[in-house]
């Protein structure tokens, strides 16, 4: 039996006696969450420089708090919205029945959030069940162990277990996690890790949401403004250290405008990072070991290294951001998630050929698009598949509350933020009430078609073709 049957049938217990929290219940607890984290900034700050080895408090309010803050508000306006039954037209044959469908809330929801955002990517699916009135059980990452070390204690502080749990440990405790008969089970991590996770929960038939990852690509139209282009690129790989699910993995640019676009690169790299103490570090010393392999791998190759920032970065896991060109399809930097201060920049003769190079490989998580051709833009969107996409910079369809973020394919399946949070965690219950034309028994429900079978029968056949 595993260790957390006991822990998990009370959690259940609790939801049996409130199956459908109030509007009031729902968003409490919710504002329980934005007071957590409001409260706790600056340690939650000194948990992640302490993680990362270097991590400005800053970029932690930006890409980690500020999601949460926004999540919380756009579900308060909108959750009685949400929450209301949807009516749904019915056939003439029914006569006078009305249909709808309800919202109700699933039972214990499992999150396993992943390290590279640990705050963020905790606390924004349990902001969705929650809202749709689910109990949570969260399992956070041991990549981010003291981050999420901490958040563990602040939510024993602020929510009884039964409400929102939470258990801390590595590998062999997300195993166990993952095979609890959950009522929906939300991933978010690696393809690899995300296989895992969907066999265990097979064995329950749990519906899973995975987010995660893959090769997103930027493609850089000849019709691009370079400088500008060049601002957000290093934006986008940089933040963070560059161990950001959406991040620009590579780039596709026409030959002619490469060293041109190198140039920019540099030019907003150092002017974006040149002071290092913004360059946030490695999770680990796995994470650091794996960029210098990746880059070593691609130099025996013959690809030619590029540096992007003139000072050295700082921290206890130091690693000079680099951008790659001339690399051989056959190296690794090419075919695995590279999560880190590496650019890969990829030739391609026009837009025809950059859209054959993305549909050659699995589909990515995130796409941008640079340019002012909307013929190429139109020709991009309608012939690639990507779980978002962001035209003219990085990051923000991710940034817009309203918008679903999620995977398609290797990239991830389902959605959340917002209300395709909210219907993620929901069960949607069709109801049909019977009755009859005008308040009469005529034309009600199954009674026309109940046997015995007559010419009137066959009549009503063809009636209804």
């Amino acid at each position: 039996m595993n260790r957390f049957t006991f822990q998990f049938n009370e959690i259940k217990a609790a939801y049996a006696a409130e199956p459908n929290p109030t509007i009031e219940a729902r968003l409490e607890r919710i504002g329980r969450i934005e007071k957590m984290v409001k409260a706790n900034e600056e340690k939650l700050c000194k948990a992640l420089i302490a993680d990362f080895g270097n991590r400005d408090p800053i970029e932690s309010g930006l890409v980690e708090f500020q999601g949460i803050y926004q999540a919380c508000t756009y579900t308060r306006k909108n959750l009685k919205e949400w929450m209301r039954p949807v009516q749904i037209e019915t056939p003439f044959y029914m006569g006078g029945s009305e249909a709808w469908v309800e919202s109700q809330s699933m039972g214990v929801v499992g999150i396993m959030s992943a390290w590279n955002y640990p705050v963020r990517l905790a606390l924004l699916p349990a902001i969705a069940a929650i809202a749709a009135g689910n109990r949570v059980w969260l399992k956070p990452s041991e990549r981010s162990s003291r981050t999420s070390g901490f958040l563990a204690s602040l939510i024993q502080e602020y929510f009884h277990p039964s409400e929102f749990c939470v258990t801390t440990g590595g590998p062999d405790i997300a195993e166990q996690f993952a095979e609890l008969p959950f009522a929906h089970l939300f991933f978010t991590g690696s393809e690899l890790t995300g296989k895992k996770v969907m066999r265990a929960a097979a064995t329950n038939l749990t519906p899973v949401t995975l987010e995660l990852g893959g090769k997103s690509p930027a493609i850089i139209d000849h019709s691009a403004k370079l400088k500008d282009v060049a601002a957000s690129i290093v934006y986008g790989k940089l933040l963070n250290g560059g161990q950001t699910c959406i991040a620009p993995d590579y780039i596709l640019i026409e030959q002619s405008l490469q060293d041109a676009f190198i140039r920019e690169l540099q030019t907003a790299a150092r002017k974006q990072f040149g002071g290092t103490k913004q360059l946030t570090g490695p999770i680990d010393d796995a994470q650091l070991k794996n960029w210098d392999s990746l880059v070593n791998d691609a130099i025996e190759r013959k690809a030619k290294v590029i540096t992007l920032l003139d000072s050295s970065s700082t921290g206890t896991r130091r690693f000079e951001p680099v951008a790659l060109i001339d690399i051989p399809e056959n190296a690794r930097i090419l075919n695995e998630e590279i999560f880190g201060p590496i650019l890969p920049i990829i030739t391609v003769p026009n837009c025809a050929a950059a859209i054959e190079y993305i549909n050659s490989r699995p589909h990515p998580l995130a796409l941008y698009w640079f340019g002012k051709d909307k013929k190429n833009l139109r020709q991009v969107l309608d012939q690639t598949r990507s779980g978002g996409v962001t035209i003219n910079d990085v990051f923000l369809h991710a940034a817009v509350e309203s918008l679903p973020f999620g995977g398609v394919g290797s990239s991830g399946m389902g959605k959340y933020h917002g209300k395709a949070g909210f219907d993620t965690f929901s069960y949607q219950k069709s109801i049909l009430e019977v009755r009859g034309l005008l308040g009469t028994n005529f034309m009600k429900g199954t009674k026309p078609a109940h046997p015995p079978y007559s010419k009137k029968t066959e009549r009503l056949l063809k009636y209804l073709k």
